[in-house]
């Protein structure tokens, strides 16, 4: 019988605004999640579904107008929403929960030297000198495939590719040896087979070094790649979430149909790519119902009245939708989702092996 996972972090009913030119924003919207030891969670969602700005929370990186006025973060036994100062958000941010950004330009200083960025890491959480930081950071950037790492610690960001520097973003995100590693968009920026190198790279690290990782991306393509659980998130809200074959093969929202129905792989030749119909809704005003409602043309009635609850499809696997209420009339998925089996079954089956 397999070691039952630990829980690492739990949210529950967390809430987050933003104070926008006098006009309140609610962005997260009573998001409750368990992330387990070890594991890899995928957050999924069109842009401003709220992916980014959940994750922020973990690591105190709010902006300054935002605010978690209720709602609970619980990491080993502390209340995260209780943390008010950067001193005290230190001791978690980097040396236990670390991010990793989609563009490495942007998290790295291009006037240092690609060696100090590691060793400054070393010295501040782990009170290292410089002289024993320095063999660290060396052996870091060969952890992470950096060629002739001794010789290249004095390059500038530079004088590095995008898949490089990506790579020098990742040592310095384990060099605290974190216990959660949150990867926002990580391959983004990088081109196709970079994005592969990347995330094979990840994989491979934390297979070694034991740590969670959670995955923000709108590439279902990646998730397949890389997930074992998936929150699928809308509005600011979670709608679905389940083991990645639990969402990519028995997905129950609409809305995560909708997302399926829009991969290219399931396009069929001389007919235009899937896109989901609207726009998602604006957070200043209070959503009514099910946010997806306007643009799900499986929605009922009460979608436009009362928020729908969360229904246990499997002891992993809950969606937030009418259509699973005793009550509701039979809905057909789309023909996409029928034919997910047929044209991914395989890959899926092969990626879950390499895990």
């Amino acid at each position: 019988m397999a070691e039952e996972k630990k829980p690492i972090l739990t949210v529950k009913d967390l809430v987050v605004k933003f104070r926008v030119r006098n006009r309140e924003l609610t962005a997260i919207r009573s998001v409750s999640l368990t992330l387990y030891e070890g594991e890899t969670l995928a957050i999924v969602g069109e842009s401003g579904s709220g992916k980014s700005v959940l994750t922020k929370t973990f690591t105190g990186m709010l902006e300054n107008n935002g605010s978690i006025p209720s709602g609970s973060i619980i990491f080993e036994d502390k209340e995260l929403t209780g943390i008010k100062t950067d001193k005290e958000w230190e001791t978690i941010r980097g040396s236990k929960i670390a991010t990793v950004f989609q563009d490495p330009m942007t998290s790295l200083n291009p006037l240092k030297k690609i060696g100090i960025q590691i060793t400054e890491v070393l010295e501040k959480h782990q009170k290292m000198p410089f002289a024993q930081a320095k063999p660290v950071a060396i052996e870091l950037m060969t952890r992470v495939g950096i060629k002739d790492a001794e010789r290249r610690f004095n390059d500038y960001p530079f004088q590095y590719s995008g898949g490089m520097r990506q790579r020098i973003v990742i040592a310095i995100a384990l060099a605290c040896k974190p216990k959660i590693l949150i990867c926002d968009e990580p391959t983004t920026a990088l081109d196709v087979t970079i994005q592969a190198q990347i995330l094979d790279l990840i994989r491979a690290l934390q297979k070694e070094d034991g740590f969670t990782t959670i995955y923000i991306t709108h590439d279902l393509g990646v998730v397949a790649n890389v997930a074992d659980r998936v929150a699928v998130m809308y509005a600011g809200q979670i709608l679905e979430y389940g083991t990645v074959r639990e969402i990519f093969y028995d997905p129950r929202h609409p809305y995560t149909w909708a997302l399926i129905s829009s991969l290219p792989m399931l396009a069929k030749k001389g007919e235009p790519l899937y896109a989901i119909p609207g726009t998602p809704p604006t957070l200043f005003n209070k959503i009514v119902g099910d946010a997806f409602a306007p643009r799900n043309r499986y929605a009922l009635n009460i979608d436009f009245e009362e928020e729908p609850p969360f229904y246990e499809i499997s002891p992993t696997h809950y969606a937030k939708t009418w259509l699973l209420d005793e009550k509701a009339p039979t809905a057909d998925p789309p023909e996409a989702i029928k034919t997910m089996w047929k044209k991914s079954n395989i890959h899926v089956d092969a990626m879950e092996a390499t895990k």
